[in-house]
């Protein structure tokens, strides 16, 4: 946003119109947010012909409509302020950039060389800061769910937990116990054999309590601490983009908000709940941005002014700190630092700039760097374990050409085409949801939580089911001479479920029971490439796991609990896209016609993904660093530009979605079409009753107007000149002031201001020293004084 348009939006906002109060439209201009709210669903038809007269002097943009007073629509529009982008050019400003160059004389360490340091400082701290976070949410997910998952596990094996976790204990004769329970090599059970040859001792009743009982537990538990911090829920995306859009939504990037949110998405994914970590990580990099970068908070009472970061303290600097926070939060999640920093170019900020891209890229690699050496702290100098970073795992083909033939091109953009028309499904389904739930579930929070329970026990069900209905045990791959130690570990991540132990193993169970970064490495690279090769998940199973995994995903988007869109549209897309490359290649009678099945899966992966989110350039950069193969380069654009197309034919992206749903004044590039078909201009939603104040003022009348109205910027008209505008001030401005008392004595008289006397003068080029220092009004920010904060004495009212 540039300094004009950011000018039109205080005017604007100025001119007689309630923030969020009154709906205005965009004028033929890009203003800023708060000068404008696009018109929501439904108000075409409470538009009524007008009988005013023409107010613009060209003859054009005649009102044929105007805007019905709706008390309802108008209380059902949120009431959120906009950023102030622009600093506040009074004297007191003016004053502080005069004290700083007449500091900077002769000097090379100047005020600007040393404010530069602190920003790259806090730039670096920020990556690191926010490193440790996701690390330690990684951890405690991994965690949970192996602790979950080993208790389960036991009771389906007919083995105690200690003997699960530590190994099955041998006799004396070095046959185990579980062995020695029931002769597994005797069954005569074949390979593909149903339960018949499961341990006796397996109690599958007490194993569904258990993973019953992990799952509510879990769920419920990061409910509670979105109860705590409502705003915690979702994956906060939509929220961090509006926020850099230039939209103030309360509580957003709290120091409260994180802790909830980084502790509430390490229950719910643990909880098996089909959500991700990955968009609260975005989500979490901007609150540790904004938090660093002010230097305070309310949650702990910490306020670090004494460390200088006050010069920060403006909505401007706080907007690209938290820009480069989101762009750590993606680098966090996937390990791709470039991806990230287009990712909030992309998706996130309204406002860029050249200097904003190297400061983000820096912070982005400063989380990769320190991710990198936390998760390969054991190695000290050695060598250091690339794997240990996240990835979807390394893509290798046999070959010497490339994984796909050029021919395949062509399928892998009616991949792309089909995620498109399944994420525009999924889109559709949740926004319905979403519509129900804003009238029957958000407005009380014991139905909030109430629901979170139901769709834990709900996917706790299904989960459990699913493999029992499947009821068949797949022989475990044998010949693994050639395979890669990758695929090789895979291959022991295998769950047997009901199944003999290191044998067999249940194909939907191995999707389900294991966490979702394993089940999409599965996915992506178990060898199938024609007919001679075994098929590690036939055809059957991958459509069992789809379709209710993705039901089921966009039923839990939006409940509240913290959770991301990636992971799910990940695994959903990958198993869709295997699904697609097994077929082809039972179609195919022959060995290599087709690529991998793996090479699909990442393609149908990136189709849902991209059909849900519609994102492009950074999607297919961060997929192309968490692969580490550029063969994929021309395959991930196709594939996402269908799904893109094909999406858009139908509704929004999911965060576009719930943005307009939410009724956030979000601020778009284009004007919207009804203020085209109708010629409407800004000046039908001004007031022509405009609040303003004289360039200097008693302090009754500033305090009696900021008591009877609540505009947010007030313009600055000389009236004694024939109402000339001298600029605007800001509501949280004149309540610092009144509150400090930055006012002069009443006994001086300014007979130009004063009425008594029946002089109108002009205003001509005064100056008048400032009763306050900047640092004091900048020390308080974000969180001003409001009016009631004010103790305006009758002796005060008459001073200038």
């Amino acid at each position: 946003m540039d300094s004009a348009s950011d000018k039109r939006r205080e005017i604007l906002s100025a001119s007689g119109r309630e923030h969020a109060d009154s709906t205005s439209v965009h004028s033929g201009h890009r203003m800023g947010p708060s000068a404008s709210i696009e018109l929501g669903p439904g108000l075409r038809n409470r538009m009524v012909p007008s009988s005013h007269v023409n107010i613009r002097s060209d003859g054009f943009g005649s009102p044929k409509y105007d805007v019905i007073e709706d008390e309802n629509y108008r209380k059902s529009i949120p009431k959120v302020e906009s950023h102030n982008y622009e600093p506040d050019e009074s004297e007191v400003w003016r004053a502080y950039v005069a004290q700083q160059h007449f500091c900077n004389r002769g000097q090379w360490w100047t005020t600007g060389k040393k404010r530069a340091l602190k920003r790259w400082t806090l730039t670096f701290l920020i990556g690191f800061i926010q490193a440790v976070v996701a690390a330690l949410c990684n951890l405690g997910t991994k965690n949970l769910s192996k602790w979950k998952f080993d208790h389960v596990n036991a009771l389906l094996q007919g083995v105690t937990y200690d003997e699960y976790v530590n190994g099955i204990p041998a006799t004396d004769d070095g046959v185990s116990s579980a062995s020695t329970l029931y002769d597994y090599e005797n069954t005569g059970e074949s390979s593909n054999s149903t339960f018949g040859a499961m341990n006796p001792d397996s109690r599958t009743a007490a194993a569904f309590g258990v993973f019953l009982l992990f799952q509510v537990s879990f769920a419920a538990i990061a409910s509670l601490f979105v109860y705590l911090e409502p705003v915690a829920a979702g994956s906060g995306i939509p929220e961090i983009k509006c926020y850099l859009n230039g939209i103030a939504l309360p509580h957003i990037v709290r120091v409260k908000t994180l802790f909830c949110k980084v502790i509430g998405v390490t229950f719910s994914v643990s909880a098996g709940l089909p959500v991700g970590k990955e968009g609260p990580m975005v989500h979490s990099g901007a609150v540790v941005a904004a938090g660093i970068s002010q230097g305070r908070t309310k949650f702990w009472g910490v306020d670090t002014s004494f460390s200088k970061f006050s010069d920060f303290r403006n909505d401007r600097e706080k907007r690209d700190f938290v820009a480069c926070g989101a762009a750590a939060g993606v680098c966090s999640a996937f390990g791709a630092p470039i991806g990230g920093v287009l990712f909030s170019l992309e998706e996130g900020a309204s406002y860029w700039s050249t200097k904003l891209t190297w400061r983000a890229f820096f912070c982005a690699m400063i989380t990769l760097g320190t991710l990198f050496g936390i998760r390969n702290i054991d190695t000290t100098w050695g060598q250091a374990n690339i794997s240990k970073l996240f990835s979807f795992g390394e893509f290798t083909s046999s070959k010497e050409t490339s994984a796909y033939s050029i021919w395949e091109l062509l399928l892998f953009i009616v991949i792309g085409s089909l995620g498109g028309l399944i994420g525009a499904v999924f889109n559709s389904f949740n926004e319905h949801l979403t519509v129900w739930r804003m009238h029957k579930v958000y407005p009380s929070k014991f139905r909030k939580f109430c629901e979170v329970i139901a769709v834990a026990v709900l996917i706790s069900v299904v989960s459990f089911l699913l493999p029992l209905i499947w009821n068949r045990c797949t022989e475990m791959p044998n010949d693994t001479q050639d395979w890669s130690n990758q695929e090789k570990d895979l291959v022991e991540a295998l769950v047997a479920f009901k199944c003999v132990p290191d044998k067999e193993y249940n194909e939907v169970a191995s999707l389900i029971f294991t966490d979702a970064d394993t089940a999409i490495k599965q996915l992506f690279h178990f060898r199938e490439a024609g007919e001679d090769d075994s098929s590690t998940f036939s055809s059957a199973a991958l459509f069992i796991f789809f379709l209710p995994y993705i039901a089921l995903a966009a039923i839990t988007y939006g409940i509240a609990v913290p959770s991301g869109l990636f992971v799910p549209s990940l695994l959903s897309g990958a198993a869709f896209g295997r699904l697609c490359g097994h077929l082809l290649h039972k179609l195919d009678h022959t060995s290599g016609t087709f690529a991998d099945s793996g090479t699909y899966a990442l393609m149908g992966a990136a189709a849902c993904l991209g059909g849900m989110a519609r994102m492009t350039i950074s999607l297919t950069v961060i997929l192309l660093e968490a692969t580490g193969d550029m063969q994929y380069v021309l395959p991930l654009m196709l594939t996402l530009m269908a799904a893109r197309f094909t999406g858009n034919i139908f509704n929004e992206g999911l965060y576009d979605i719930h943005i307009k749903l939410r009724q956030i004044p979000f601020l778009e590039e284009d004007v919207p079409s009804i203020a085209e078909r109708y010629e409407i201009v800004a000046g039908q939603a001004m007031s022509t009753d405009v609040k303003c104040l004289r360039p200097v003022e008693r302090a009754g009348v500033v305090y009696d107007l900021l008591r009877t109205c609540k505009h947010s910027t007030f313009p600055i008209v000389d009236t004694t000149s024939g109402g000339t505008l001298y600029g605007t001030a800001s509501r949280s401005m004149l309540c610092t002031l009144l509150q400090r008392r930055a006012f002069g004595q009443p006994d001086v008289v300014l007979e130009e201001y004063d009425y008594t006397n029946g002089s109108c003068e002009s205003l001509g080029p005064k100056r008048f020293s400032p009763l306050v220092q900047w640092d004091t009004i900048e020390r308080v920010f974000p969180r001003y004084p409001t009016i009631e904060d004010v103790d305006m004495k009758s002796a005060d009212r008459n001073c200038w």
